[in-house]
């Protein structure tokens, strides 16, 4: 009958909007097919047809906890997403893109509450994560949970996915709503779901960057780790202000070791307070190894920061997949593109391409001077990937490659601030056919670029060490201690020289093991632990004569000279004498000229000034002549304290405030200082400006503290000192 055949016609004409009746034309709702009635009457019942009451979606999940700060990135929503409101023509578009576990998720739920009076005709939120879990999720089905959102049947669907997509412009075209899709990873999950409503706006979170969007008109918010205070305050939500408030110094660890990310401390917080008897100080310490961390970091199953890392890793393709793994074991957070290649073996354009692929899926950020850098919980997780699925002898591949990279590197800048500087390495061979990115004319500044690496050629030390690679660290140690020598950051370099140290007494090469301990002295007396630098020096004299090395072993005595100045004047004179001899012998006249300034600074110290003032003027030449402006710079200062024991404070000052002057310009921050302190010493005595006075403390000050040195404390005190006599209370 009649009422069958209509029914079939629904089969062939889902998409229409309209059931077409034989009888009385179009109709909505139930409709009653009556042309013919044999028996009874046949109903054609249609339960809720597309085309009925419309329905009006709230399908955003609520925040079941407190949403903390982020008011700068919701104003960014809001300048990106507001202005398609209040009648607006067009169609919203925002994408929130950042790291697994940022919080893009609850970021855009807090967004949609705060903009629920925006949307009149609902909220329709699709969690492609979900759908992706399931067998068969794709693009097409959330299409059509998105139609069913808006009340169309399930018999009413198309089939394909081209006219769900019509059918849901057409749905949306009336209508002004909010469209939340959540952890998207492809463009292409997008398009069909933007809706056509006037002032509507669909927003999508993502772990990658989804750059093709931005052709659609999508305008990105990037969603950065917590700060500080904001992953402190997250903590005080979850387990209570006097929790933090009587455990602050590891509240801040965990923050810390967290690295801001929310739901990392979610977890560190859930641990907390699930556990009892775990006090904030006890999980700061087990998260305090790094091997143990994301294991910490998990309460079992998915919930995890692994498991959260792990939906983005799947997802990349293979190349990218790997050079993942092997950065997890690149000993250091920040790289270049060409370490990178080094690292991984392969080419830099090659690396440009793999790298911005985990740049878009927000494995890796890049930083403003456009080098890549690890989230810590990110370079730990890649770690544990590499450890899961390659063999166990690439990691010691992969530092080898890194430590020989930054070796070449180190070597050529530590040339380029001293090509005359003694060295025990040989590396002529190493060095022969490696471009020299310090001799181009655009090329960094030698020192600048070991101050910004110096991270990272400290964390290549530290790992080569693990790996035994004995020649890479003492050699790499050697190179790098150029940098401490104008700019002392007294920590480093005291454990750059111990491991230096260590490595060579293990390779057994006495002339490197001396190198390494009468360097390593020089942080030790700064840092005043002289017995310590007593002991690595007399083991440096030691393995100087078996090295039978004569220019290192009047280095050796050189160095001795300045550690007897600290204790014994005579001592030192005797030391310095016989560095001059030896270094007259091997026909190194720097090293004359360097062992001739110290003797002189002895001679004064033991009141033989006017011979002294003769010894360094001679020392200052010798070492002019070389084109040793540092050195130069510091005899300088030798000469200006000897006029002033000699009582000519004029001749003193004058000195000294161009050995300033030449210190700045050659860079050599810790003999600024030096310099400044007895300028500074001078002007008091003499009556001078105390403006002058403070601004002379105040730089050394700031030099000391940036390198670590106990004597910015001192300085500050004297600081307070003079703040209190000018106001008089003194």
């Amino acid at each position: 009958m009649r009422g069958s055949e209509v029914t079939e016609g629904f089969g062939d004409r889902r998409a229409d909007p309209f059931v077409r009746n034989e009888l009385s034309g179009s109709v909505n709702g139930p409709s009653i097919q009556a042309q013919r009635i044999y028996g009874g009457i046949t109903f054609n019942v249609q339960a809720s047809s597309p085309s009925g009451p419309e329905a009006r979606p709230d399908q955003v999940p609520s925040l079941t906890v407190r949403f903390i700060n982020r008011s700068a990135d919701l104003a960014s929503l809001d300048d990106c997403l507001s202005e398609s409101g209040s009648g607006s023509g067009r169609v919203g578009y925002g994408v929130i893109s950042g790291m697994p576990g940022v919080g893009k998720t609850a970021m855009a739920c807090r967004w949609a509450d705060q903009a629920r009076e925006q949307f009149p005709d609902g909220q329709i939120y699709v969690d492609y994560a979900a759908l992706r879990s399931r067998a068969g999720g794709d693009v097409s089905e959330a299409v059509g949970m998105c139609l069913r959102a808006l009340g169309v049947e399930d018999a009413y669907i198309p089939k394909s996915l081209e006219e769900r997509a019509s059918l849901f412009r057409s749905r949306t075209a009336g209508r002004c709503i909010l469209v939340l899709l959540d952890d998207v990873n492809q463009p292409a999950q997008v398009r069909p779901l933007v809706p056509k409503g006037p002032g509507s706006v669909v927003l999508v979170t993502s772990n990658g960057r989804l750059s093709e969007l931005a052709l659609d008109g999508a305008r990105p918010v990037h969603l950065a780790p917590l700060d500080v205070n904001s992953g402190l305050r997250l903590l005080a939500d979850r387990c209570g202000e006097a929790a933090v408030a009587s455990e602050r110094q590891a509240a801040e660890r965990l923050v810390g070791f967290c690295g801001g990310l929310p739901k990392a401390l979610q977890l560190v917080a859930a641990r907390l307070l699930t556990a009892g008897d775990v006090t904030m100080s006890e999980l700061a310490e087990e998260l305090a190894d790094e091997t143990r961390r994301l294991q910490g970091l998990s309460l079992g199953g998915d919930h995890s920061v692994s498991a959260v890392l792990e939906v983005s890793y799947r997802d990349l393709p293979p190349g990218a997949a790997q050079l993942y793994r092997i950065l997890g074991w690149f000993p250091g957070r920040v790289f270049d593109a060409g370490t990178v290649a080094c690292a991984a073996d392969i080419d830099v354009p090659t690396a440009k391409v793999l790298l911005g692929t985990l740049v878009k899926s927000h494995l890796l950020d890049m930083t403003e001077d456009r080098r890549y850098r690890f989230h810590d919980l990110v370079r730990l997780h890649a770690r544990e990937c590499a450890e899961r699925q390659e063999p166990r002898s690439v990691r010691r591949e992969v530092v080898e490659r890194v430590a020989t990279h930054y070796l070449v590197l180190t070597a050529f800048a530590d040339r380029a601030v001293r090509e005359d500087r003694l060295r025990i390495a040989n590396l002529t061979d190493l060095l022969h056919d490696a471009p020299d990115p310090f001799s181009a004319k655009e090329g960094p500044a030698p020192l600048e670029w070991l101050d910004t690496e110096r991270a990272t050629i400290l964390a290549v030390l530290r790992e080569a060490s693990r790996l035994a690679l004995h020649k890479h660290v003492w050699q790499l140690a050697e190179a790098f201690t150029v940098l401490f020598l104008h700019r002392r950051y007294l920590g480093e370099w005291k454990e750059s020289l111990e491991l230096g140290a260590r490595a060579a007494a293990e390779a057994m090469v006495p002339a490197a093991e001396a190198r390494m301990r009468s360097l390593l002295s020089r942080p030790l007396m700064d840092l005043g632990q002289y017995d310590q630098a007593r002991t690595e020096l007399e083991t440096a004299v030691a393995c100087a004569e078996v090295s039978a090395h004569t220019a290192l072993g009047a280095s050796v005595h050189e160095f001795f000279g300045r550690y007897w100045d600290r204790f014994d004047a005579d001592h030192a004179v005797q030391a310095y004498r016989r560095s001059v001899e030896l270094n007259v012998m091997a026909e190194e006249w720097r090293g004359v000229a360097i062992a001739t300034y110290f003797l002189g600074c002895a001679q004064d110290a033991a009141g033989h000034h006017h011979k002294a003032l003769a010894t360094l003027r001679s020392a200052h030449q010798g070492l002019v002549d070389r084109r040793d402006r540092r050195m130069a710079a510091r005899a300088m200062i030798a000469i200006g304290t000897v006029h002033e024991h000699l009582g000519d404070m004029d001749t003193a000052r004058r000195v000294l405030s161009d050995a300033v002057r030449e210190l700045e310009a050659v860079q050599a921050s810790h003999y600024e200082a030096q310099a400044r302190l007895r300028l500074a010493d001078i002007i008091e005595r003499t009556g001078g400006a105390q403006d002058a006075v403070r601004e002379h403390l105040t730089r050394a000050r700031e030099i000391y503290q940036a390198g670590g040195s106990p004597e910015a404390e001192k300085l500050s005190e004297r600081l307070d000192r003079m703040e209190v006599s000018d106001d008089g209370t003194g």
